[in-house]
């Protein structure tokens, strides 16, 4: 149950945040989830948004550098030691986790975060099998 997600490369400049957020505003796109990793010179802008297809489609005219991107979205135990028990669970299974990040909002009495993997399949499989709550993508973009 892959999530889709949208990458935006942008400069590191003065706005540029400002105007991804108010071109997906402008189209009634809600914000689900983000994070912005960046350098000196660009950053890029990893967003779960409750329409993606669109969120992609309005970026994509407005001249950004835009990407989807499958990623899973997984109920965490929150605890200390919830989110290690599932960092632990990977690497004893060779699933390589590329990046990941917090949701804005708890799932009940849980966490929620999203992680990009080599192979989300072999991921959500090991996870479903540890009892682990994997959201859809209907599920995380109506939160």
């Amino acid at each position: 149950m892959p999530v889709k997600q949208i990458s935006v490369f942008l400069e590191n400049k003065c706005g540029r945040l400002a105007d991804v957020t108010r071109a997906i505003g402008n189209h009634g796109i809600n914000i689900r989830a983000f994070s912005i990793a960046d350098t000196a010179d660009f950053g890029i802008l990893r967003l779960i948004v409750n329409r993606p297809e669109d969120a992609y489609e309005v970026l994509r005219k407005e001249g950004f550098t835009v990407s989807l991107t499958d990623v899973i979205a997984v109920q965490i135990p929150d605890r200390p030691g919830g989110l290690a028990d599932i960092l632990t669970l990977m690497q004893e299974a060779g699933v390589n986790i590329e990046y990941m990040y917090a949701f804005v909002e708890k799932v009940s009495q849980d966490a929620l975060a999203v992680f990009r993997v080599e192979n989300p399949r072999v991921a959500i499989k090991l996870l479903e099998e540890k009892g682990l709550k994997i959201f859809s993508e209907e599920e995380v973009y109506n939160l």
